[in-house]
């Protein structure tokens, strides 16, 4: 297995360090699957993550000026490692107003994903700065463990057909309702819906607000759209989309 690619653009650099912040928020530990077109940060340890699952997905053209990889073999050409998702964020923090970054796969002692940063002095003159974060590299057999997950149909923590979404919080001394009006639903929940269901019918879900918060916390990618979708009494799926990151992540409902 071989891994190489290079950041050289400022603004490729900046978003790619956003993004790798957004996961350190959302993901203790992760899994980092590299394909040729395609980078991908994934949680889908349901036991760990109290049942919380995430997918990342970077197109590496959107970001690599050189990227070249060889999985483990022709028919397999893909690389799983796990790593701390923080470990990969505070290293890509020392690359501000960085001329380019490069990272690899190594091997020193143990298996690592090696990030150099190349530095500009005062003086004009560039200095290196390496970060070796290990990681764990995951065998093929386990690699159907980690594919995208599938969303079922969902209904549309409660909304319905005619673009109400209410967000309601409660405890012992009080509830508070925010109300949303006039959003749009996404084609297919129109097309999944039963026709006997009325459209003011509100679909709910109710979640541990503590995962809900960290997922809103953990946002730093400003998508240009946002489609939640709700599996009554069963989960929230939200689905954010930029032009150059797709990321979904589902919150199990309370039992």
């Amino acid at each position: 297995m071989k891994f190489r690619a290079k950041i050289a653009d400022a603004a490729c650099l900046n978003h790619f360090t956003r993004v790798s912040c957004m996961v350190a928020k959302l993901a203790r530990t992760c899994t980092l699957r590299i394909r040729p077109h395609t980078l991908n940060f994934i949680l889908a340890d349901s036991a760990a993550g109290g049942g919380v699952s995430m997918w990342c997905e970077l197109p590496q053209e959107n970001f690599f000026s050189e990227f070249q990889m060889e999985g483990v073999s022709e028919e397999n050409n893909e690389i799983y490692v796990e790593l701390t998702a923080e470990n990969l964020s505070r290293a890509l923090k020392t690359a501000q107003n960085a001329r380019a970054l490069k990272v690899k796969l190594t091997n020193k002692h143990f298996p690592c994903l090696t990030v150099s940063i190349e530095l500009v002095s005062v003086s004009s003159s560039s200095r290196m700065v390496t970060h070796d974060i290990p990681v764990k590299v995951i065998p093929r057999k386990l690699w159907k463990n980690l594919q995208e997950p599938a969303v079922p149909d969902s209904d549309i923590i409660e909304a319905n057909l005619n673009g109400d979404l209410n967000l309601k919080i409660e405890s012992e001394l009080v509830s508070v309702t925010t109300h949303f009006k006039d959003l749009g639903n996404p084609p297919s929940a129109s097309e999944n819906e039963s026709e006997d269901r009325s459209p003011e019918q509100m679909a709910e879900v109710q979640v541990d607000i503590r995962k809900f918060l960290q997922f809103l916390a953990g946002q730093q990618v400003n998508p240009t759209r946002g489609i939640c979708n709700v599996v009554s009494h069963k989960m929230v799926h939200f689905d954010l989309l930029h032009e150059d990151v797709s990321l979904q992540y589902f919150i199990p409902a309370m039992s």
